[in-house]
């Protein structure tokens, strides 16, 4: 991914659809007709999918039934997409040109409600809440995922950062919000404001502040260019990183595990660093352990198991499953063939995605995505779709 960020833009082809579609003044979503068509009930409604997974495509996107990965929906949407789980068994949140748009994923439809604006980034759920930061205007909203039933938008709390970026936010559970400061320039660290909206701390050591991640104990992580910024207790910690620059810009926390999981980049100059080490941060210790799995990965390869376990799907088509405590690889489970991570970070490459005990991988050189059983390591399912797949996710069970 970009060194400076992973927010939502237009280039080429997405901008040319998107071009389209404003001359064209319409958004209408229309179902396609080449394949993936809705199975009817006996009263001629259309059928729900099962534990829906969402997949996006160049102009559109799939809805696959959780335990089959039979193709349930096409949904045409032009523009480049990105799709993040709501927070609730029913929808996820989609990026699209407009903002973040709610779609329905068990019945392959927006239901309308929208949370409209520019560069629509991050989406955090923690605690029962999910909170979008859209990163061309600052604002941060903040909702319980349970007000999405009925097509609705839920009410909620807002905030407006002082200037737009590249940002992300978080609810704790006694009602601080923890949200990034910065420029579309330059981003510096992060501040808390309280339940009413003023400002109680803030820590400004933390250059080039980049995603977070949650860890058991109300323990938050903000990455940054030399380390990661622990939020916990009420209180900021730094958790240096060896050597002068060493970028965690990417994290997966697990309510199952004190020690968050990041990515761990050296080189300030590359055009795209392919890293071959992770790192473990334990937010008990705030201390750091650099791990190398002999083998590079992207952004879109860190996830977490049902029981807290680090997860790392490698170029050499491994997913590793990893010890979060000792740093010990204790499983390797062949996923997907041997990839190699693009230079433009909207292209797409295998993508990672967990729900309970099962991990989600796709293979876009292959078209195709699989289901992979962890606790067994075997693949329960595959499916071959009519075009390459980029972002991966899902409805869930919880937070």
């Amino acid at each position: 991914m970009n060194r400076s960020t992973h927010a939502r833009t237009l280039t080429g082809t997405a901008l040319a659809l998107a071009a389209a579609l404003t001359l064209t003044g319409c958004g209408e979503d229309k179902p396609s007709s080449s394949g993936g068509k809705p199975a009817q009930t006996k009263n001629g409604e259309t059928a729900a999918v099962a534990d829906p997974l969402v997949a996006t495509f160049e102009g559109g996107l799939y809805v696959l039934e959780g335990k089959s990965l039979e193709l349930a929906r096409t949904v045409e949407l032009p523009g480049f997409n990105r799709v993040n789980a709501a927070g609730d068994k029913t929808h996820v949140m989609v990026s699209a040109d407009t903002g973040f748009r709610v779609f329905d994923a068990t019945r392959g439809t927006f239901t309308g409600a929208e949370y409209r604006g520019a560069k629509p980034g991050h989406v955090v759920r923690h605690g029962g809440k999910t909170v979008l930061f859209t990163d061309g205007t600052g604002r941060v909203d903040v909702f319980d995922p349970a007000g999405l039933a009925g097509g609705k938008k839920p009410e909620g709390r807002s905030y407006t950062s002082a200037a737009p970026h590249h940002g992300v936010a978080i609810e704790m559970a006694d009602g601080a919000l923890v949200t990034t400061l910065g420029t579309e320039e330059k981003r510096t660290g992060v501040l808390v404001v309280d339940k009413n909206g003023k400002e109680v701390e803030r820590a400004e050591n933390c250059p080039g502040v980049h995603g977070e991640a949650a860890a058991q104990g109300e323990a938050v992580g903000f990455g940054c260019e030399d380390g990661v910024l622990l939020y916990k207790n009420g209180e900021f910690t730094k958790v240096d990183a060896p050597g002068t620059y060493a970028r965690i810009g990417n994290q997966a926390g697990s309510d199952a595990s004190p020690i968050l999981l990041g990515d761990y980049k050296t080189d300030p100059d590359a055009e795209l660093e392919r890293p071959t080490r992770i790192s473990l941060i334990d937010t008990r210790t705030a201390k750091m352990k650099v791990v190398d799995l002999g083998t590079s990965y992207s952004f879109r390869s860190l996830a977490r198991g049902p029981h807290g376990e680090a997860l790392v799907l490698g170029t050499n088509g491994v997913l590793h499953v990893i010890d979060p405590e000792t740093g010990k690889v204790t499983k390797r489970i062949e996923a997907v063939g041997e990839w190699q991570e693009p230079l433009d970070w909207q292209q797409a490459r295998p993508t990672l995605f967990v729900r309970d005990h099962t991990a989600y991988v796709s293979e876009p050189g292959k078209r195709q995505l699989h289901s992979i059983d962890l606790e067994s390591g075997r693949k329960s399912a595959s499916v071959t779709l009519p075009k390459s797949t980029n972002e991966l996710s899902g409805t869930i069970t919880g937070h």
